[in-house]
């Protein structure tokens, strides 16, 4: 292809290499342990799960991360991702504010997700594992791994949440369109999934426990590894790819954020475009104000504890520390299942522990009000995790208004909401309410955390 196709294209504009926060944190994070021993775990703990390239960036502190060349050329598929300013939105809300939103459902499955699925495919096929078990909520992630393990040829088993396997069976269908067999969580497929059903037949089911059946698969099989959407830091660095051409796109547009936004439910996206401003700002560059916007539903970093925390609910993971909602927690049926985890990705969590990010929690109502307004304004249907980074903001282009000033405003477009007409068509009809957690059952989640005696 000529160089001038290439141009147009913007196949010159993706990123060569991730991002990776760890190189300029004023402080390390505190190490994932061993649950049996309480020590650190190491990398021969992780080999069963995944494969040594991931296993190497997670722990790695370097700041950049090359991406293999085979991965940038499926990534040429959608990316980069076009950075829209949302001009009818400033208009409908009469506000000097600026909006930029980047529009990361460009992608085939319509999600940011693909930006680690294809690369943990690659790095997992080059390692000789023939399958990969994973869970998904909302089914943007499993969506996302089974568009990787078909242009890969790597058979996928996805275990998704109950409650989402029966509000969204589009997700599934197109998870089976691309080859990978999906299943509603908890199953009668694993140990850890029948014993779930045995103490309660209509479980709904949880992140945390479609995880510990994707985890056992990949412990029992030599042959299949475990992939993880979010949480982790090599799926952070991944996502990376947001940010980074973000920042070129607003220098072509000769402005930059002062507020930089994204919804968060283990961190992958918020990560995803905040990181790079963030570590820009560690560096020494420009202040921004970055907001990590989560459901009140399900309040990790609001309402949870920073702790050690395993991230799953049959406890077959190492511990992390991070603010958690405790393992045993499930989340009500809320229709954003990607933000339905117990916990908060380490990096994040040590962000927002350090001040270096803010959080912030909306009820579901509020948010598919501002994705509404978003879609009668700018034309996309915004996914239900979406709609809480619109609300935010939403919320902050107002308070320029009240406060007669004009700032940046950028947030992460995670999805479009094309599979999520349900969701609409109930908020439509009054179907859809704002849905509590009982305060007891935090709390007895909260008192079950593990006890670890940190040095």
């Amino acid at each position: 292809m000529s160089e001038s196709i290439k141009y147009v294209l913007g196949e010159d504009r993706i990123p060569k290499s991730w991002y990776n926060l760890m190189a300029d944190l004023p402080e390390p994070p505190p190490p994932p342990l061993n649950p049996a021993t309480n020590k650190p775990i190491s990398p021969d703990d992780l080999a069963a799960l995944f494969p040594p390239a991931l296993i190497k960036q997670e722990v790695s502190t370097e700041r950049k991360i090359e991406i293999p060349e085979p991965v940038r050329q499926i990534y040429r598929q959608w990316r980069p991702t076009p950075l829209f300013r949302a001009r009818r939105l400033e208009q409908a809300l009469d506000t000097p504010a600026r909006i930029y939103y980047k529009y990361e459902g460009a992608s085939p499955p319509g999600s940011h997700k693909p930006n680690t699925a294809v690369a943990q495919a690659f790095y997992n096929k080059e390692a000789g594992i023939k399958r990969i078990a994973t869970e998904t909520g909302a089914g943007q992630w499993g969506s996302a791994l089974s568009f990787a393990g078909a242009f890969l040829g790597m058979e996928i088993q996805v275990f998704m949440v109950r409650v989402s396997y029966n509000q969204k069976p589009y997700r599934r269908a197109m998870m089976e369109t691309y080859g990978a067999k999906c299943l509603p969580s908890p199953s009668d497929q694993t140990e850890s999934g029948r014993a779930i059903l045995a103490k309660r037949p209509d479980h709904p089911g949880s992140l945390g426990i479609a995880i510990s059946e994707a985890v056992e698969v990949a412990a029992k099989n030599s042959d299949t590894n475990y992939a993880l959407g979010s949480v982790l830091n090599h799926v952070l660095i991944h996502q990376s790819v947001i940010g980074l051409e973000a920042m070129e796109q607003m220098e072509m547009a000769g402005d930059y954020p002062d507020v930089v936004i994204g919804c968060a439910g283990g961190g992958s996206n918020f990560a995803g475009i905040a990181f790079p401003f963030l570590g820009a700002q560690l560096r020494g560059g420009k202040k921004v104000r970055i907001v990590a916007v989560e459901p009140i539903a399900c309040p990790t970093m609001t309402r949870g504890k920073y702790a050690y925390d395993y991230g799953d609910t049959a406890h077959l993971t190492p511990l992390l520390k991070m603010h958690t909602l405790g393992s045993a927690f499930t989340p009500p049926g809320f229709h954003a299942g990607g933000l339905r985890y117990h916990g908060m990705g380490p990096l994040v969590s040590l962000t927002h522990k350090l001040g270096l990010i803010e959080a912030a929690a909306y009820e579901q109502t509020a948010c598919f009000a501002a994705g509404v307004l978003f879609a009668r304004a700018e034309g996309v249907v915004p996914a239900p995790e979406t709609n809480h980074a619109i609300k935010a903001a939403v919320d902050e282009a107002l308070r320029c208004k009240e406060e007669g000033v004009s700032r940046v405003i950028l947030f992460n477009f995670s999805g479009h909401g094309h599979f999520d007409m349900q969701a609409y068509t109930d908020y439509f009809s009054g179907k859809l309410v704002d849905q509590h957690y009982e305060e007891s059952e935090l709390a007895m989640a909260l008192a079950g955390l593990p006890s670890v005696n940190e040095v």
